[in-house]
């Protein structure tokens, strides 16, 4: 078994729209980001890439390449999943923070499950995500942005 763990935060902007587990969410700013600003795929993607010893998103889909302007997260997610999984190496169990004062996201959390076990080729069940504030606390308390924690576990799969 191999575990991995990722971080990543965005700042709000204008004029975009806010997704966040692969799900669109209603809000008036979204992510500041050269893709969708996905924070909680970013941290995901962050988590498997570094559980394989394969470094970074940042690696693997630069910010300086025109093919990621505006990208959707999940397509990134379906690539290091597939890179994975050709390596013998499957998603054991995903466990995900997002942390924001705003918008609430109680009402999503089920979908973002959903979507994100599809692309990680695992049931619902073993995909976790929660979001908490951080009581008024540091950029995310002050509306500045989100932030997301990412924690995965890793199978080797027999050949």
């Amino acid at each position: 078994m191999l575990i991995g763990q990722g971080i990543d935060a965005h700042r709000f902007a204008p004029d975009r729209r806010l997704v966040l587990g692969g799900v669109s969410i209603p809000h008036d700013q979204g992510l500041a980001a050269h893709s969708d600003g996905d924070v909680v795929i970013h941290a995901l993607c962050d988590a498997l890439l570094g559980a394989a010893g394969r470094g970074d998103i940042g690696h693997h889909f630069p910010d300086q390449d025109a093919a990621y302007r505006d990208i959707d997260s999940r397509i990134l997610l379906r690539r290091v999943m597939v890179s994975l999984t050709a390596d013998g190496l499957a998603v054991h169990n995903a466990d995900l923070t997002i942390a924001a004062q705003t918008p609430r996201l109680a009402p999503y959390i089920a979908a973002m499950r959903t979507c994100l076990a599809a692309d990680l080729q695992c049931p619902p069940a073993r995909v976790n995500v929660k979001a908490t504030t951080t009581e008024r606390m540091g950029f995310t308390g002050r509306g500045e942005g989100i932030a997301a924690f990412a924690v995965v576990l890793l199978d080797e799969q027999e050949s």
